[in-house]
């Protein structure tokens, strides 16, 4: 794609996005469990709408945005109308507001030994995932509270697509917390 197409394609993308974000102030509501998502400067690509898609069907409470100015809505499936979101200029405003809310916060991360399906997961919990390319914004050890998770797998892919992974972080929530239908 040329960079005059991306531009191009960028400036839609924002627009929509703005155009969006007006329709869903006071719109998105919290869902029916106690999990939160923690997007920590992810690409403004599909990846985002994704996760709000599969935050709305497993009822998370919401999403928290940390350095994110806009995303494609479109593969959100009108999803960012139904879903609470919260946007946050730095990590560590998001970190602080969801521990003065209770919730323990779990970091996935490919480089640890600790897996989500062998831990009992808190009620209120907080899954963060980063960038896909550089991982998260934040060094971890900065942290000592976050509780660092990965995702089991058994190919030779060292991570998943990050709305796969925040997708199996709902499942696998709403497996051992989730509301009876």
């Amino acid at each position: 794609m040329g960079k005059k197409k991306f531009m191009d394609r960028r400036k839609y993308t924002e627009k929509l996005f703005e155009k969006e974000l007006l329709r869903n102030r006071g719109l998105g509501k919290e869902g029916v469990h106690d999990v939160v998502i923690v997007l920590d400067h992810l690409k403004p690509s599909f990846n985002i709408g994704k996760i709000f898609r599969s935050a709305e069907a497993f009822g998370a409470n919401s999403i928290h945005l940390v350095g994110i100015n806009f995303f494609d809505p479109i593969p959100s499936k009108g999803c960012f109308r139904k879903v609470k979101a919260h946007f946050h200029e730095t990590f560590d405003d998001c970190y602080k507001s969801l521990l003065e809310s209770g919730y323990t916060i779990l970091g996935l991360d490919s480089n640890t030994e600790d897996y989500l399906q062998d831990i009992e997961i808190p009620k209120k919990a907080a899954f963060v995932l980063g960038h896909e390319e550089y991982g998260l914004s934040f060094d971890l050890n900065d942290y000592p509270e976050i509780k660092r998770l990965k995702i089991r797998q058994f190919g030779v892919t060292e991570s998943l697509n990050v709305a796969i992974a925040a997708t199996v972080s709902m499942y696998e929530y709403t497996r051992v917390h989730g509301a009876k239908a």
